[in-house]
């Protein structure tokens, strides 16, 4: 019998003491990723990235695949960007520099990687990419000013025809599930985007070379359309039976 496959889920910090709801909520995006992985076979093993770039990079060596989930705005440092924006999140610059190496790591290696909201930003910029750093009051990308349960919201994108992303959850208007206040500015090197918003934002991208595809919103969500999550995984899985 053949061994099951190895996911690395890594997420920027595994404790938010400092903000319980979100600590909760996160906690159940990860584990639907998990859940959803180990429901298609995958071995899986979960990765602090605020525990520094040499650590994280140890630790998922040897995985087959790699997911970055969501979490915390990048500090701007990383793309050369001020503080003080609206809406600043706190920052984890020790995490930041550990999945911006994993993310490099992974195109090197050609290892199959999946960025989940914060996890497209870390790609951005991972390749030289920029960030706009607040998408405004009303963008209709984040509920504000509600419980964290009731951040997320439900927004069309439009996959472009011919894209992995496209094969995978269809070239029409899809319905989304997302809780962010940025997005992609300048697109990071040999990076294609391949959906935008409703308002022309950029909701998802994929390497030229490399087997990487991130996604803005969170297709891990409760809410979030019955197979999207089951699809992203499941294309993990076929990249490394392709590389097989």
């Amino acid at each position: 019998m053949s061994q099951a496959p190895t996911l690395a889920v890594v997420e920027a910090t595994r404790y938010r003491d400092h903000d319980p709801a979100y600590h909760d909520y996160v906690q159940l995006l990860v584990g639907s990723v998990i859940a959803e992985a180990r429901s298609q076979g995958w071995t899986v093993s979960r990765h602090a990235a605020d525990r520094g770039p040499e650590a994280l990079l140890a630790e998922t060596a040897a995985a087959d695949a790699v997911v970055i989930v969501g979490g915390e705005d990048i500090h701007p440092r990383f793309y050369g960007g001020p503080t003080g924006y609206p809406h600043e999140s706190r920052h984890l610059p020790v995490a930041d520099a550990a999945q911006l190496e994993l993310v490099r790591a992974a195109i090197r290696n050609r290892t199959p990687l999946l960025g989940i909201c914060r996890g497209l930003q870390i790609v951005n910029v991972a390749l030289g990419g920029t960030l706009v750093q607040d998408l405004g009051e009303e963008c209709g990308h984040v509920n504000r000013g509600v419980p964290i349960p009731q951040v997320l919201t439900t927004h069309s994108v439009h996959p472009v025809d011919g894209s992995r992303l496209a094969d995978l959850l269809g070239d029409g208007p899809v319905e989304v599930r997302s809780a962010h206040h940025q997005a992609v500015d300048a697109l990071g090197a040999d990076l294609v985007v391949t959906a935008h918003s409703h308002d022309g934002h950029v909701e998802a991208v994929e390497h030229r070379e490399a087997p990487l595809l991130a996604v803005q919103w969170h297709p891990e969500d409760i809410a979030a359309p019955e197979g999207q999550l089951a699809a992203l995984l499941g294309a993990l899985s076929a990249r490394i039976a392709v590389a097989a």
